[in-house]
Order: C-alpha cells, then sequence, then structure tokens
C-alpha cells in the first residue's frame, strides 16, 4: 500500500472494540462474532481456533463437564469473542472478565478454577506454569479475519485480497507452522 506500519497493541478485544472510532488503528487482527460485526466489516477467516480451558497444576477438574458448577469462577479475557459461547456452556459457574496478562496469575493463584481462551493462548500460559492443563475439548471456536471499521470500504477490499492471497500462496498456514500456533481447529 506504500504508507508505514504502525502496530497499536490493546490488552484486551474489549479496549480494542472501545476505540474503533478513535481512528488510533485502521485495521486489526480479530475474531469474528456478531456484536463485532455491527460496527466492524471483515475479510473471511484465514484461522479458526479451538475455545477451551486452562486449569492450574492439581485441580480437581478434569473434564470440561467439571467446569458448571455452583461455586467455580471461569477467567476470561475481557471483551472476549468467547464470552458469548461460554454463557452458552457454563449455566452455573461464574464467569469473570479480565485482562490477558493476569490469566496465568489467576490461575495460579487460585483466583479462577479455570481460564477460558482460545487455545493458543491457553497453551501459551500453561507454557509459563508447571503442571497446569488445557482440558481436553472445545466448547465453541474463534474464527480469526482482518477487521475494518464500517465505512471504509477501500480499505476492506484491500484487506479482502490481501487475506486471499495469503491463504492461497500458503502464507498464512507457513507462519501458523513457524510461530507454533497450538489449538488450530479443523472444520
Amino acid at each position: 500500500m506504500g504508507i508505514p506500519y504502525e502496530p497499536v497493541i490493546y490488552q484486551t478485544p474489549k479496549l480494542l472494540i472501545e476505540d474503533v472510532k478513535s481512528a488510533k488503528w485502521d485495521i486489526s487482527f480479530i475474531a469474528q462474532d456478531p456484536d463485532r460485526e455491527k460496527i466492524l466489516d471483515f475479510t473471511s477467516v484465514y484461522l479458526s481456533l479451538e475455545h477451551g480451558y486452562l486449569v492450574a497444576s492439581g485441580s480437581p477438574i478434569q473434564m470440561m463437564s467439571d467446569l458448571d458448577r455452583p461455586g467455580v469462577c471461569v477467567g476470561v479475557p475481557a471483551g472476549g469473542s468467547v464470552i458469548a459461547p461460554l454463557k452458552r456452556a457454563l449455566k452455573d459457574a461464574q464467569i469473570v472478565e479480565v485482562g490477558m496478562p493476569e490469566a496465568a496469575d489467576l490461575v495460579n493463584s487460585g483466583k479462577v478454577d479455570a481460564f477460558a481462551a482460545n487455545k493458543a493462548n491457553l497453551f501459551a500460559i500453561a507454557d509459563k506454569l508447571p503442571g497446569s492443563r488445557v482440558l481436553e475439548g472445545r466448547f465453541s471456536v474463534d474464527r480469526f479475519a482482518l477487521g475494518v471499521p464500517k465505512g471504509r470500504e477501500a480499505g476492506l477490499a484491500y484487506a479482502r485480497k490481501f487475506i486471499e492471497d495469503a491463504k492461497a500462496e500458503g502464507l498464512v498456514k507457513s507462519a501458523v507452522k513457524r510461530a507454533g500456533v497450538r489449538g488450530a481447529a479443523q472444520e
């Protein structure tokens, strides 16, 4: 495009979405969900990641079905796309929105019984917490695409072509492999 690239990092998806009208960013690598589709236009999906749970070392929670009980607290990324499907999956557990940087400490300290997110994030956290486990199974899937604020049709057209070309050339697949992303969904 011939314009400089400047990354803008947000600690939570919620903060990024709150800034959608600020013009602080032009395009985002973000999971699609119905609420985000109200304010963003999306390219096609380039990556799908399973949603799951991380539990601390020594946790009595062995399976996903062990989580939906009164008194169980599950942390989630604030404003994350995991929240809506998690609310459908859990009727009795308490859901607490937090920042991703706090996830490891909350799980390790026992302030949450589990942390729910896409498995790529969960495996990255688990690598820092010896003995912690990402539970088998999934309760939904994150579908990642490029998101462009509504009303920016020229940028959207460019982004859509970029993603299609990147997928066709195998760039997405090789980037996922190079980065060691775990938890990709087979759909």
